[in-house]
């Protein structure tokens, strides 16, 4: 197992699955301008790194992440930089912490415990599945302190949760417990091993083409953004999984199971 230790993330690679823990445990992983600076800077390492087949996002000591840390965003130069962040052009440094892992092609699981609220909830809905252990407490928090949820869930929630239920939560910024969270689509599985769970699921995913995953990923995103150029990309990655080796292997996967695919040639 090799690993890397940042500031406020832990990232462990076991084989190649990319572990990336929320480690601020001490403020229950709340997220700081470093933390996303961080979170950033690890998911773009990750996704140059054509070995790796999948992402599970956690958090250290028992608790994914409990929202923004407004004490870190109210020191300091950070007010400035935070105002800074809300007037530039383009994505905000908020927006990019939960956005990028949907550039990473690859599935992305979030591992939630203890306390998903606020920037926490956001981060998990940027993911491609979210598991909960069963004694998880949930909020989209950010009403709670007179302000609105700005971190992509506009795109990362949209199709996935009813208007209805994300208007209650985000309006009431009320909090609710992992079977609530199952019920109205803000996590995929509730388990006692969520953990386990997630890597016997990474294990069947494996058995599928990484170029396929990359390819279904990017469409299945901009089907959610831009149905019209998602019929585009449809084509066009059907075009490049064909001309690829790992189609092929794919094929004779289906006869040999003793077929290993090729790291990902594509993205």
């Amino acid at each position: 197992m090799e690993s890397t230790n940042l500031s406020t993330i832990v990232v462990e690679y076991r084989d190649d699955i990319a572990f990336v823990i929320l480690n601020r445990p001490d403020k229950k992983n709340a997220m700081s301008f470093l933390m996303m600076r961080e979170l950033i800077q690890t998911a773009k390492q990750i996704k140059k790194d054509k070995n790796i087949r999948a992402v599970i996002l956690t958090g250290n000591g028992n608790c994914f992440c409990s929202g923004i840390d407004l004490e870190d965003l109210n020191s300091g130069n950070n007010k400035l930089k935070m105002i800074w962040e809300f007037i530039k052009p383009g994505k905000s440094i908020f927006q990019k912490v939960a956005l990028v892992w949907q550039e990473v092609p690859v599935p992305v699981i979030s591992v939630i415990e203890g306390h998903c609220l606020g920037a926490g909830m956001q981060l998990a809905l940027a993911s491609d599945f979210r598991i909960a252990y069963s004694k998880t407490t949930f909020s989209i928090l950010e009403g709670r302190w007179g302000i609105v949820p700005d971190m992509g869930i506009s795109r990362t929630a949209h199709n996935l949760i009813s208007q209805d239920t994300l208007r209650k939560y985000t309006y009431t910024a009320d909090f609710f417990d992992s079977n609530e969270a199952l019920e109205n689509g803000f996590v995929n599985q509730v388990s006692e091993r969520a953990l386990e769970d997630a890597i016997e699921f990474i294990f069947k995913l494996k058995t599928r083409s990484p170029d396929m995953l990359a390819g279904a990923k990017d469409i299945l995103n901009t089907m959610l953004r831009n149905a019209k150029k998602s019929l585009r990309k449809e084509k066009i990655w059907q075009l490049k999984l064909l001309a690829g080796k790992n189609q092929k292997i794919a094929v004779r996967k289906n006869s040999d199971d003793t077929q290993q695919f090729s790291p990902r040639q594509y993205k």
